[in-house]
């Protein structure tokens, strides 16, 4: 079977190379006056510390997101208008993630800290939304998949983006009372993902 997919997918990892791209525009020079010692910029550094935590965190949460997007494509081969305006909200929504990424790093160590931690888990609540509904469209029509994916893939799939839904429910409901725990519950899950993905049989089991 002819593969339709591919203008959708090339399209995809640009944004996701944009994507982590600003990220690091978020990582600042130190405002050092001439004649300071090293020591000067090595305590300005240690300052930007949240900015750090939340570059490596953005960083690897698109990477992973980038991750499940490819698996998912490797086993869609045709296209239809509510698979792309699906993947299109994923993309906008992944194309966000530099602001609450900026927020983390500028009022992580202020009195807004919770507020930032609970718009970042809210925009990964969002994105997994979009996640499963864009697996939802792809399979709403089988013939869009790659022949031969099995329906334990198929299952799995969607299993493994519907545990995610209350798991970034739970870090979003969380961060209004624990951020550093709501924080640690999607690196957790993200974790989790990186690890169960390859586990998945996307072949047919042959009947006995």
């Amino acid at each position: 079977m002819e593969k339709e997919t591919e203008r959708i997918e090339a399209f995809s990892d640009g944004v996701f190379a944009i994507s982590v791209t600003l990220l690091v525009l978020e990582l600042h020079i130190p405002e050092v006056k001439d004649g300071n010692t090293y020591t000067h910029l090595l305590e300005q550094l240690k300052l930007q510390w949240p900015g750090y935590i939340a570059f490596v965190i953005s960083f690897f949460s698109i990477f992973i997101i980038w991750v499940n997007h490819h698996k998912v494509f490797k086993q869609i081969y045709k296209r239809n208008t509510g698979l792309m305006f699906a993947n299109g909200l994923i993309l906008f929504l992944v194309s966000l993630v530099s602001f609450p990424s900026a927020l983390l790093a500028r009022f992580f160590l202020t009195d807004s800290k919770q507020l930032s931690v609970t718009i970042y888990t809210g925009l990964f609540v969002l994105i997994n939304l979009a996640f499963n509904l864009l697996w939802q469209q792809a399979t709403s029509d089988k013939k869009l998949l790659r022949p031969g994916i099995s329906d334990a893939a198929i299952r799995q799939l969607r299993n493994n983006y519907l545990y995610g839904f209350p798991t970034y429910l739970a870090a979003f409901v969380v961060s209004f009372f624990y951020p550093d725990l709501a924080l640690s519950i999607c690196v957790l899950l993200w974790v989790f993902w990186a690890a169960s993905s390859k586990k998945i049989n996307f072949t047919e089991t042959p009947a006995l």
